[in-house]
């Protein structure tokens, strides 16, 4: 497992601390979460998009 560092502002520092607390979850783990969530998230933005685009090549370029 690889290990990255990053610096955040004190104020989101402070927000991060505050919203694993509340989760019952170490900050490594909420911000672990995080990432995977998000990534999951562009990866199925991208899987649409790229569906759409397809499924509408002809309209689009009808229309262009």
């Amino acid at each position: 497992m690889t290990t990255i560092e990053i610096t955040l502002p004190d104020e989101v520092a402070s927000k991060v601390e505050r919203a694993a607390q509340d989760r019952g979850v170490s900050v490594q783990e909420l911000l672990r979460s995080s990432v995977l969530e998000k990534l999951a998230r562009d990866a199925e933005f991208e899987s649409a998009s790229a569906h759409v685009l397809t499924k509408n090549a002809e309209l689009y370029e009808r229309l262009s």
